[in-house]
């Protein structure tokens, strides 16, 4: 596949992470406007749970496959193919889903496609950066899944306000649309370190012999439950929330806080990963995870606090769940060799994308089981098992190894 001016530097990070938020431009749509399909499919929490996480389902499915490859032939070409997917992906939702079971479909080639843009887009700079400190490029890129996340609740949300759903579905199909062509103009050609190496393709178990990179692996497990279930379902319980307040004293929609959340752990990803370099890795990632465990328990619980106050919470909460994601990322392919770095992105991202499915699902079926989703207690609980989840992350860095801490 030709083409491409091979940009350098920061210029050539800008341009992979423009794509990066271009190709998960649909997201957050089914979430943002997840209370209008509760009414127009009756759907229940589980089932809600189950359509909010089978994007990640799909996701995980691929992704060792995606990402792994990327170690024998260019990632450039993996993602460009993918993104083209992923606008397949929404217009196939926007004219086709019709329910529980389409929808369950759309979805999981949505989460298909991203599995061949995330990770393999960050191998594929990876690989023509010179110049830079990697860590510092990572954590850029990897944040702008937030940023990216942000923007598709704030389109989904606005513009399903004044246009059907199916609409939107279709017109956010023009992002990783332009992601495929942004990476074709901006990007050349390029064998990846692996490409003549004797060892297997897709050979996972060097990376499962790798004890500090599995570390790191398993909290990103936990990290992602947290993350995505909150993702998931923020809209939901901030519509909730708007129910128990007096009239009028709402201040601004459900899909412009949770965009504001999202927007934030941009900040809270990169700040992390400085405070990393400066603090040691495992202080600063632990530190946060309990710091948004414990936050989330109380967002989860406080659905019934005055609207600002609520607000702040879920902002709040946005950014120090965010904290920890580059960190752990970057301590997972820091400990990688150069040969095994795509097969570790794609163990890393089965991992976080299969408690990605999980977390969502699980939620809604507690939420079904602890009162239903117009009760305090049963959205409170909710919170709190993704809140266990992301604990368990703690104990994993246990076994990371000393020598990422500094870098």
């Amino acid at each position: 596949m030709a083409g491409g001016v091979q940009l350098k530097g920061w210029a050539l990070v800008a341009a992979f992470c423009t794509a990066h938020v271009l190709s998960i431009l649909g997201f957050a749509a089914f979430a943002a406007l997840l209370p209008g399909f509760f009414v127009e499919w009756g759907l229940s929490s589980t089932q809600a749970g189950w359509i909010g996480g089978i994007y990640f389902a799909g996701y995980a499915a691929a992704v060792l496959v995606l990402t792994g490859v990327t170690d024998r032939i260019d990632p450039r070409r993996v993602y460009i193919a993918c993104a083209l997917l992923g606008v397949a992906a929404s217009l196939g939702f926007a004219w086709l889903a019709d329910g529980f079971w389409s929808a369950l479909v759309w979805r999981m080639v949505a989460g298909i496609a991203v599995a061949g843009t995330y990770m393999p887009g960050l191998k594929a700079m990876g690989e023509r950066l010179t110049g830079l400190h990697p860590s510092r490029a990572l954590a850029v890129y990897t944040a702008m899944f937030g940023l990216g996340a942000s923007l598709s609740y704030l389109a989904a949300g606005e513009l399903g306000a004044i246009l059907p759903w199916r609409t939107v579905f279709a017109l956010l199909a023009a992002g990783p649309a332009a992601a495929a062509l942004v990476i074709f103009v901006a990007a050349r050609p390029h064998a990846p370190a692996g490409a003549g190496s004797a060892r297997r393709a897709l050979d996972l178990r060097p990376v499962l012999r790798n004890r500090a990179a599995m570390a790191y692996i398993l909290a990103y497990g936990a990290h992602c439950w947290e993350l995505m279930g909150m993702r998931a379902w923020i809209v939901a319980y901030l519509v909730f929330s708007e129910t128990l307040q007096r009239a009028g004293l709402t201040l601004w929609s459900a899909a412009a806080i949770a965009a504001l959340a999202n927007l934030i752990g941009v900040a809270g990803s990169i700040l992390g990963n400085e405070l990393c370099v400066r603090l040691g890795r495992r202080r600063v990632v632990v530190t946060a995870m309990l710091a948004s465990a414990l936050l989330g328990c109380v967002l989860g619980f406080g659905a019934a606090q005055p609207h600002l106050l609520v607000a702040a919470l879920a902002v709040i909460y946005g950014l120090l769940v965010m904290v920890d994601s580059a960190s752990i990322i970057a301590g997972a392919v820091i400990e990688a060799p150069a040969d095994q770095k795509g097969a570790t992105m794609a163990v890393l991202s089965f991992v976080g994308f299969t408690a990605s499915f999980l977390g969502p699902l699980a939620f809604g079926v507690v939420l079904d089981l602890a009162g239903g989703r117009y009760s305090v207690g049963g959205w409170g609980w909710a919170f709190a098992l993704l809140s266990l989840g992301g604990v368990c992350g703690v104990f994993a860095l246990r076994r990371a190894a000393d020598r990422v801490d500094g870098e």
